[in-house]
């Protein structure tokens, strides 16, 4: 059975995997140069590192947890003891090894945009800037409006009624130490949530934060530039912790516009009339790691029931 997965982030490489513990090989095509969506570790000059995406991984689901005992037990993920004494699984040493861990052995095609999918009588046809050749099954794990774009016709299901909220994030490093907290959740405050990202375990570098804009922040400012998002966002974290512009190393910004979910499907995927083509993603469940999983791992459960 030939399967083809568009989409990286964790629920694509969680259905791949799924699907490659029973014996198949699905190929995922990610237009991106990186996996792991918003599970994102951002590297720059000087041995810098920031996890720009998803800051911890919470887990409810009892398969979950035991996926991230495996992870953890492989050196892949850590529990980060903040300041305030919370302790949260976190990857190591980035977010991005979580899903590194979980694409060992699977055949990935990044930097492969996916701009149609189109059913013949030999299957799915795939095709991007050029073919990509017919599959059995497709997974679609792409965010909704991208999903709709590509195969929502197909789908049995409407899935226009799900949301988002978009988030931006900006990514500082500092000449020295800053004494704050290694994380402040203010969801009020323009700067919702700022970490410590370099007093998380495994990493290297020092005095490198983390500060993601509140919902309505990020909304209202959206289609800035990522310079001036950047600028913006700056100005916010210095006068917060009354820091000098010759305080800053590096600095950058991160425009995340389907973040997290805020109206979710509530099942996890949707698929076509006749079972080959399937869509799923955190969207289908909530806006968290987990979901993302849960969502993947489902689909593969249902191409392997019905294979």
């Amino acid at each position: 059975m030939k399967i083809a997965i568009i989409g990286s982030g964790m629920s694509g490489l969680a259905c791949a995997a799924g699907l490659a513990k029973a014996g198949l090989t699905p190929t995922l095509f990610d237009k991106g140069r990186g996996i792991g969506g918003r599970m994102a570790t951002r590297r720059a000059e000087g041995g810098l590192q920031f996890d720009h995406g998803a800051q911890i991984i919470s887990s409810q689901d009892e398969d979950f947890r035991a996926f991230l005992d495996t992870a953890k037990a492989a050196g892949h993920v850590d529990d980060w003891t903040t300041g305030t004494g919370d302790s949260q699984p976190v990857g190591t040493p980035g977010m991005t090894a979580l899903a590194k861990f979980l694409a060992q052995g699977l055949d990935v095609q990044q930097g492969t945009e996916i701009s149609t999918v189109a059913r013949t009588s030999e299957g799915w046809e795939l095709t991007g800037d050029h073919q990509l050749g017919t599959f059995d099954r497709v997974v679609c794990t792409a965010p909704v409006p991208q999903t709709i774009k590509l195969v929502g016709h197909s789908l049995t299901d409407p899935i226009d009624q799900v949301s988002y909220a978009p988030s931006l994030t900006l990514m500082v490093a500092l000449h020295r130490p800053l004494v704050a907290p290694d994380t402040q959740s203010v969801p009020t405050d323009a700067l919702a949530w700022v970490a410590h990202d370099s007093a998380k375990p495994g990493r290297q570098t020092q005095n490198c934060w983390v500060a993601q804009a509140s919902t309505d922040w990020s909304a209202t400012h959206l289609e800035l530039t990522k310079g001036e998002i950047a600028t913006l966002m700056l100005d916010l974290f210095l006068t917060r912790y009354g820091l000098d512009a010759t305080d800053v190393a590096y600095s950058t910004a991160h425009r995340w516009r389907y973040a997290k979910v805020t109206d979710p499907l509530g099942q996890s995927f949707v698929k076509s009339s006749d079972g080959t083509l399937y869509a799923g993603g955190d969207w289908c469940l909530g806006p968290h790691i987990e979901h993302a999983w849960q969502s993947g791992t489902a689909i593969a459960k249902d191409i392997l029931r019905a294979a």
